[in-house]
């Protein structure tokens, strides 16, 4: 269900020029690891479902200069969900291995930079958008 809360602030985000969308980003992520570690030293549970602002950080990225159209929120949206869900090397690793507010943020944001390197690659051959 995060993911879907990060839509509406994506389109917010969006109309913003590409730096400063990348910079909110970065801010949002460095932040993150504050929120994201207290949160689960509250709930007392490591990356607990109820924690999404990894998932609004990774979306943002996986988003990062895509056209703001429905097609491109579908095709961000499927790329990173399946990232974050198999969690293929290294975001396993990381998800296992790093812990506090730095390892719950850092596999969301590899899970987003995979998938905007995937809508990367496929825009660069001519697939998609």
């Amino acid at each position: 269900m995060g993911t879907l809360a990060a839509i509406p602030l994506w389109w917010l985000l969006a109309q913003l020029p590409l730096t400063s969308y990348l910079v909110v980003v970065l801010i949002a992520a460095v932040v993150g690891i504050t929120i994201c570690g207290r949160a689960a030293d509250q709930m007392g549970v490591h990356d607990h479902g109820g924690i999404v602002w990894d998932e609004f950080v990774g979306f943002w990225i996986a988003m990062a200069a895509l056209p703001i159209t429905w097609q491109s929120v579908i095709l961000g949206f499927v790329l990173f969900r399946l990232f974050d869900i198999l969690k293929p090397w290294p975001i396993s690793w990381l998800d296992k291995k790093v812990s506090g507010g730095f390892g719950i943020m850092i596999d969301d944001v590899i899970a987003g930079l995979a998938a905007a390197a995937v809508i990367y690659f496929l825009g660069y051959f001519g697939l998609i958008l």
